[in-house]
């Protein structure tokens, strides 16, 4: 089944109803499920025009928008290939992915078009289309879309047919190319939608391009904020909010770091979000206060966080209405992040923590006695019609899959935990593990204690300088004294010395998770220009 089939249903049952809108210059545009079927049709002309056919990679720079899931739409009538890869990682990251899959055509808006100045891997991509309204050197605009004819086929696809290629940021080794087929983005979508219940007429702010892909298919608007998604921690939360209220938003799908401003305007202002349902919040650690600071903003809305991956979307979710007392009590004396139950597509599983090891294959009643029970910690591991059973040329396949009775396994490279009822608990990645003379602790024990202090605005645990380093980030009216008593509360964590910097450094993506690797350069940096207490 070809994916884009899932959007059609949509489009028969309610071709006037409103699926996407953008705020353009302050101002909403929206297109019904009829308009952006016709623009799809109209792209996918476009491409065949330029010689594009079946299978062909077509790589895709085009931010959050209305021209994105035109593009995208496109691409799977004619079962294309999207490509994603992630420009800011710099031109060499940008070369090896495309020599690793080698794009036919090239998808860009005029400032990404630039890169070409700088990139012979994208200067040897033989078709180029522009998403400006203008002639572009080099490439046909998105602006001529209507002079071409709708293309009214859908290729056939099997449950296999490439869909979505996105790439690793390759920080520790080669980018990996995850590919996800028809087949997995329709699970993916239908397990999206089941928990997030998206139906018709609800109207969804979004800042997560998954959801807006899961949306189209669930007959769900789509409302795609004005502001720059590609920096979460640092939208627009005024322009935001306003839109949000203005054109009677129903839910909210975004990162953490996204609705943390949001929260705080809505804070500093005595705003709520009155007419907002349900807010779903993943991507990155979701700790329990920014939950209870959501649910102010929102006091009618359920607030749900979601764990998951690439690879697998979602494992599980934690509505913050079953959040008990007993669950916070654990989180804050080194329990870890409760994550919630698994959901009913995954089969999660805990195996001891052999990460960079390559594990399998298991026959069943074996992978069965190595799975660990209740309480114990290891390594999260995952299947489902929904997981991602290996990547392009099964470069990567070695350390992160393996297979029980045939099947394939995902290892997520994060260590948790199930507890008796069945939920998952997050304790950090499994290569940020600290592992010395006094045992063996992971990130998140310590990092979810201490962000439940309001004094911390952002935590970090790790082993540097061969000592056990809490690292914190205040909150900007944080009192100097109750930071020190940090330290002295959390002395199960036996914490050798605690650091305060003004900025932790996160992930580019999502800006929510800590960039270890980029932490751990700035604390060398530290060592080496801090001056030592003189000896004796």
């Amino acid at each position: 089944m070809n994916i884009y089939e899932l959007f059609t249903r949509q489009v028969e049952q309610r071709p006037g109803a409103s699926v996407l809108i953008e705020w353009r210059k302050n101002r909403p545009f929206a297109l019904s499920f009829l308009e952006l079927e016709n623009a799809a049709a109209r792209a996918a002309a476009m491409l065949r025009a330029g010689g594009l056919k079946a299978g062909d990679p077509v790589l895709v720079f085009v931010p959050m928008s209305i021209d994105l899931y035109v593009a995208l739409l496109a691409i799977f009538r004619l079962r294309l290939a999207a490509v994603f890869l992630d420009p800011s990682a710099g031109r060499q990251h940008i070369e090896r992915c495309c020599e690793i899959f080698p794009p036919k055509a090239l998808i860009a808006t005029p400032k990404a078009h630039l890169l070409r100045c700088i990139s012979p891997a994208l200067r040897r991509i033989p078709i180029a289309f522009g998403t400006w309204r203008l002639p572009l050197p080099g490439a046909r605009p998105w602006g001529k879309l209507s002079r071409y004819a709708p293309y009214t086929k859908v290729a056939p696809c099997d449950p296999d047919t490439p869909a979505l290629v996105t790439f690793t940021s390759g920080s520790t080794g080669a980018p990996k190319a995850a590919v996800r087929s028809h087949g997995l983005l329709a699970a993916q979508q239908q397990s999206l939608a089941a928990e997030l219940r998206t139906a018709p007429g609800d109207l969804v702010l979004s800042g997560l391009p998954i959801f807006v892909l899961a949306n189209l298919g669930s007959g769900a608007a789509s409302l795609i904020p004005g502001c720059d998604l590609s920096r979460p921690g640092s939208v627009d939360a005024a322009a935001i909010t306003q839109q949000a209220r203005e054109l009677g938003v129903t839910c909210i799908q975004a990162s953490p770091a996204f609705l943390e401003q949001v929260v705080d305007h809505c804070s500093c202002r005595g705003i709520q979000l009155t007419g907002v349902s349900r807010i779903c919040t993943g991507g990155a650690p979701v700790f329990p206060r920014l939950l209870d600071r959501i649910q102010a903003a929102a006091p009618q809305a359920e607030v749900t966080a979601v764990y998951g991956s690439t690879e697998a979307e979602p494992i599980a979710c934690l509505p913050r209405v079953k959040l008990r007392p007993e669950d916070r009590a654990a989180m804050d004396t080194g329990g870890g992040l409760l994550a919630g139950r698994p959901v009913s597509a995954a089969r999660v599983r805990i195996l001891p923590d052999r990460w960079g090891i390559p594990i399998g294959p298991f026959g069943g009643p074996e992978f069965k006695r190595l799975c660990l029970g209740p309480g114990q910690a290891g390594e999260i591991v995952v299947s489902g019609p929904h997981v991602l059973k290996g990547y392009l040329r099964g470069e990567g396949d070695r350390e992160t899959k393996f297979k029980v009775d045939g099947e394939a396994w995902h290892r997520t490279g994060d260590a948790g935990c199930v507890d008796q009822g069945g939920s998952l608990w997050l304790l950090g990645r499994c290569t940020a593990r600290i592992d010395d003379r006094r045992g063996v602790l992971y990130p998140f024990t310590v990092e979810t204690a201490a962000s439940s202090f309001t004094v911390v605005r952002r935590a970090a645990f790790v082993r540097a300088g061969g000592r056990r380093t809490l690292v914190v980030e205040p909150a900007s009216d944080s009192p100097p004294a109750e930071l020190d008593l940090l330290k002295s509360k959390l002395a199960w964590a036996h914490i050798d010395r605690l650091l305060v910097l003004p900025r932790i450094p996160v992930d580019r993506r999502h800006n929510g998770k800590v960039d270890y690797p980029g932490l751990d350069r700035l604390l060398k940096r530290l060592e080496r220009t801090t001056p030592q207490p003189a000896a004796g």
